[in-house]
């Protein structure tokens, strides 16, 4: 699948991303990265690779500048600032909403790591949010976000990374939403095992893949002419504040 570098220019900082939209995108996926990882992250990028198999169109943004990032890099203290993250993950959201080709397609979160925590957070403050998918995610940082996420939830972990699968049972038994937990048999963290990362895509694309079409069929069901007695109810505006 084609992909291209994009310049997101929102209302307080300027970010760089990778959006690739497939023929007939059923819905798209806003990547928040964590740990140091940003756009070129080649694991992420091969998600999304996947993710346009499935008609799910991506945009892998950085969320810190590259000044931002260098900082990181000898401090490690942004990756783990959630309510920055969170922050530009909604921005970057309100990009996508107001962008001529990309408004009218449903919109998914995927994060990973501490991502997955701004992606919760964000999900939190955007009701219309279709799906979220945390990889390896740290959702325990999303704090008192949790019990706000309204919009159906997969937590994936390794079955080798204990600690933060704890946090994830710990996590799925506070959401309120629609929510599972996979577990990929063998896996570490950064899902390096043979095939590891490969479940983890098929995984998340069915996610996106099922509630997208769900959301689509609510849509058609609301337009004139189209019944809503029988469609899912859901809350929320159109857009939000920045």
């Amino acid at each position: 699948m084609p992909s291209r570098e994009v310049t997101l220019e929102l209302p307080s900082v300027t970010l760089r991303a990778i959006l690739r939209v497939p023929q007939d995108a059923r819905g798209i996926v806003l990547f928040a990265h964590g740990s140091g990882s940003g756009r070129l992250s080649p694991r992420n990028n091969y998600v999304a690779e996947q993710f346009a198999r499935h008609a799910v169109a991506t945009l892998l943004a950085d969320l810190l500048t590259a000044q931002e990032e260098e900082i990181d890099v000898l401090t490690a203290r942004l990756r783990f600032d959630i309510a920055l993250l969170t922050d530009r993950l909604l921005a970057v959201t309100t990009w996508v909403e107001r962008h001529a080709q990309l408004h009218t397609l449903p919109i998914g979160y995927f994060g990973a790591s501490t991502g997955a925590a701004a992606a919760l957070a964000a999900a939190a403050r955007v009701p219309q949010i279709t799906a979220v998918v945390s990889r390896g995610g740290r959702p325990d940082l999303a704090a008192e976000a949790l019990e706000q996420v309204r919009a159906p939830t997969l937590l994936i972990v390794g079955g080798h990374d204990p600690e933060v699968l704890d946090l994830n049972r710990s996590a799925l038994a506070r959401l309120r939403c629609e929510a599972e937990l996979e577990v990929v048999p063998g896996a570490t963290h950064l899902f390096a095992e043979p095939g590891a990362l490969e479940q983890v895509a098929g995984l998340a694309a069915r996610w996106f893949e099922q509630h997208f079409d769900a959301e689509a069929a609510r849509r058609a069901a609301q337009r004139p002419g189209g019944s809503t007695e029988s469609a899912p109810e859901t809350a929320g505006s159109p857009t939000h504040p920045p």
